[in-house]
């Protein structure tokens, strides 16, 4: 029987109304799954949970958290078959990606998943997504980070929040799901990452000074200057399209160029959830490319934005950042 370890954050699936809103209720939740007639099936993997201490609100959740999370794994890596980390729905996509690039050579699934409802209210999908998870979990067939939501596995670097009430709250744009759940769970093996051939290993993040910048019509660029100073180590500018900015945006690519030189690592997404950004192929990216700008091709921001993390925490130089930043590493462009 496989051994599956949950690891509780917080978030809605545990919460309870309070005069203040929804806050997490940890004794309550624990009380909750024993009382689950699922949770002590024979086809259930065996399991155990663990809480993070404070439980949070995944909008509270900081680079420091996901040490804490990541830690966790690590630590219990060789105890168990597989993870679960039941987590908030608002952030759930950044802490997926920040973990595929903190678990190195991962071979074993780690799941993340959670709520829309909480799990104690009557139409909860709080249940079907932690069963589910659990199975898959301990199923040993996944060997990475992944986003489990409303019948669909999805590769954690690849998914976004695509709704804020609806059940189906997490897409995956530019790659298919890896396992639909049906009346069986039927995995797509050819999208699933093969297993490592080298040893596990838990690279923990620097809470480094990182931006995002979205273009809009009318943006004024000077007001940005003032932030591109050395101790900024990277931006993620989110662009139009295929990677465009407005042709009279000159200011821009003075600054961008100022950043390059202090080894600011300028990564260009796109704000289009579905596509890929080619930097040259319109005059308007051309200039971004010039000035120094990386292509983040079909990454998502919240995979970007992790992987400038994960990157800078290796003590790389500037340049092997640049030139990772426009490679997969774990499968998320």
């Amino acid at each position: 029987m496989s051994r599956v370890l949950i690891i509780y954050t917080g978030g809605t699936i545990g919460m309870t109304l309070t005069e203040n809103g929804y806050v997490p209720n940890q004794d309550r939740f624990h009380a909750q799954l024993m009382k689950m007639p699922e949770m002590s099936s024979d086809k259930m993997p065996k399991w155990d949970i663990v809480d993070m201490d404070p439980l949070l609100d995944s909008s509270n959740m900081t680079v420091e958290d996901w040490n804490s999370i990541g830690q966790i794994v690590a630590d219990n890596y060789q105890n168990y078959d597989g993870f679960v980390i039941l987590h908030g729905t608002d952030t759930m996509a950044y802490t997926a990606s920040a973990l595929s690039f903190m678990l190195e050579n991962l071979n074993k699934p780690v799941i993340i998943t959670g709520s829309q409802i909480p799990i104690f209210e009557i139409r909860s999908d709080g249940k079907d997504n932690l069963i589910a998870a659990l199975l898959v979990a301990g199923s040993q067939k996944v060997n990475e980070v992944c986003i489990y939501f409303r019948g669909e596995l999805l590769r954690g670097n690849r998914a976004i929040k695509y709704s804020a009430d609806g059940l189906m709250a997490f897409k995956s744009p530019n790659y298919p799901p890896l396992a639909e759940a049906g009346i069986d769970i039927n995995f797509n093996e050819s999208a699933l990452l093969p297993k490592p051939e080298s040893n596990f290993r838990f690279q923990s993040l620097k809470n480094i000074p990182i931006g995002v910048i979205k273009v809009f019509p009318g943006i004024q660029f000077d007001l940005f200057r003032g932030i591109m100073t050395q101790s900024l180590k990277g931006v993620v500018i989110e662009t139009f399209g295929a990677g465009n900015i407005p042709s009279n945006a000159k200011n821009l690519l003075p600054i961008i160029k100022t950043a390059f030189d202090n080894g600011t690592v300028v990564t260009v997404c796109t704000q289009c959830p579905q596509g890929t950004v080619h930097l040259g192929t319109y005059e308007t990216s051309n200039a971004l490319k010039t000035a120094g700008a990386v292509s983040g091709k079909d990454m998502t921001t919240e995979a970007a934005v992790a992987k400038l993390y994960y990157l800078f925490s290796k003590n790389y130089d500037t340049d092997t950042i640049c030139r990772q930043m426009e490679i997969s590493l774990r499968g998320e462009m």
